[in-house]
């Protein structure tokens, strides 16, 4: 997928402007959320959030000792038949995969959602070297024939509405429109049943490695996960390093909280734990597995301030409850992650300087950690990459100057005071008789651009507080 989150802010303003998408996305509205609200309360509130205190140590226990896990695992999963490869980078999952076609004469790759393989722009390798990949998860599908991105890690086309899939149904099917969702639902079937039963090769992810087998687990909600998983004679999961935990207890742990906070559900449709190939007797299954473990840039974490980001199990609660991804969409992000862990997770992979709006794409309102199911803290590791930006001096220079302003204001009693009174006094002058301020000057402007900015009553918080006004609504 090609790097565009240096330009956040061009892109979030065009989804602004863009009516049918804010169309869309009001429809999306606090769907998810809500139905987190109802999974966390038919729970138990109180166990709930006992859950999320063990599934976060759990997370934490498998990286503090991230390399002995993983080196269990590949112990385990050699023993069971499969092969482990390892990759540094991109480049590198993408020429493993390669390998194995050319090692196999493979020519056609089924697919199961894998965000892993949106990182590593496995279909553009993978059509370069004449395999055929095609996505079989039906939003991954829909966004094939249109030729985008993924802009929800669980659900890809969300910005897609029934007309736009309709339409790219008539281009790409052959068929005549049709915008009834049970029919539409059997055509994506039909035309993708032939390709289940003549791929060679099926790829997926891996929602979790259990090193006391060497299994991969892969949840999904639709039966192209297992299709694709037991019908091709090879089966490659491809996945990153850090997601592997200890034990099949913790699976189920983790388990538990995975669908509540994904969608709402108290589990998925399909649960599989893939361990090793077919065996002899085993009617199902492929010939050969192969397990891609890839860093791309997940080892930086490792020991660093940011290194509770690789607690994540990709559940999407976070862009669920977060406000701005829910006004701006996935795709004003500009790379495979959206929302608040895609704010961390892309300065970290593609550069602090290739992603500088993303840091600051946040109100810090806290509703992501609070929805996380593995207790992420997402603004304050947000607070961490707006530090190394200053630091390394990648903010502009007149924003730089403001904060040395302010701090210098801020340091000096009096000056503070003094300033805050005349800046009280002049947007009470500015917002007239109305009481509002329809546009505010410099750095304020983007505040009065869709909205009116309320002036204040002239007196800055400690004039009013000395007065009594201290309750005043």
């Amino acid at each position: 997928m090609q790097l565009a989150s240096v330009h956040f802010r061009q892109r979030a303003s065009g989804a602004l402007a863009d009516a049918h998408l804010q169309r869309t996305l009001e429809r999306f509205g606090s769907g998810f959320a809500d139905k987190r609200a109802a999974a966390r309360q038919a729970y138990g509130e109180g166990a709930f959030e006992e859950l999320r205190d063990a599934c976060a140590v759990i997370r934490d226990r498998a990286l503090a000792d991230l390399d002995a896990w993983l080196l269990r695992f590949e112990e385990e999963a050699t023993r069971r038949g499969a092969s482990v490869l390892w990759a540094e980078d991109a480049a590198e999952a993408c020429a493993r995969v390669l390998e194995i076609c050319a090692r196999h004469g493979l020519r056609k790759a089924i697919k199961s959602k894998s965000m892993l393989s949106e990182e590593a722009s496995l279909n553009e390798a993978l059509a370069a070297a004449g395999v055929q990949p095609v996505e079989t998860d039906l939003g991954e599908y829909i966004l094939q024939l249109a030729g985008e991105p993924p802009s929800h890690i669980i659900a890809p086309a969300i910005h897609k509405d029934l007309g736009q899939v309709a339409e790219l149904f008539v281009k790409h099917h052959g068929r005549p429109k049709s915008d009834d969702i049970a029919q539409m639902t059997r055509e994506a079937r039909e035309m993708l049943r032939p390709h289940f039963l003549s791929a060679d090769l099926g790829i997926s992810g891996g929602n979790f490695l259990v090193a006391e087998t060497g299994s991969v687990a892969i949840v999904t909600n639709e039966g192209n996960g297992r299709m694709v998983t037991t019908l091709p004679r090879v089966h490659i999961a491809i996945t990153g390093i850090e997601k592997v935990i200890p034990t099949l207890e913790d699976l189920s742990t983790l388990n538990r909280i995975l669908p509540r906070s994904a969608t709402g559900q108290e589990i998925e449709n399909y649960f599989s734990i893939l361990t090793g190939p077919k065996r002899a007797g085993d009617t199902d299954g492929p010939e050969q597995l192969y397990v891609v473990l890839v860093d791309n840039g997940r080892t930086r974490l490792v020991g660093s301030v940011l290194q509770e980001m690789l607690r994540c199990i990709r559940c999407g609660a976070c862009m669920n409850h977060c406000p701005v991804y829910q006004t701006v969409g996935g795709h004003s992000y500009g790379w495979v992650y959206p929302g608040p862990m895609g704010s961390v997770l892309t300065p970290v992979f593609q550069g602090l300087e290739n992603a500088l709006d993303l840091p600051q794409a946040a109100t810090l309102c806290g509703a992501c950690h609070v929805a996380c199911p593995v207790k992420i803290p997402l603004p304050e590791l947000l607070r961490s990459l707006r530090e190394m930006q200053t630091q390394r001096g990648l903010r502009p220079w007149s924003e730089r100057a403001a904060f040395r302003a302010w701090a210098f204001a801020a340091a000096r009693p009096r000056l503070y005071a003094l300033a805050t009174q005349f800046a009280a006094r002049a947007l009470k002058w500015m917002g007239g008789r109305r009481g509002r301020i329809a546009r505010l000057p410099l750095a304020g402007r983007g505040w009065t651009e869709g909205r009116d900015f309320p002036a204040p009553e002239g007196k800055t918080f400690r004039e009013l507080y000395r007065g009594g006004q201290r309750h005043k609504t």
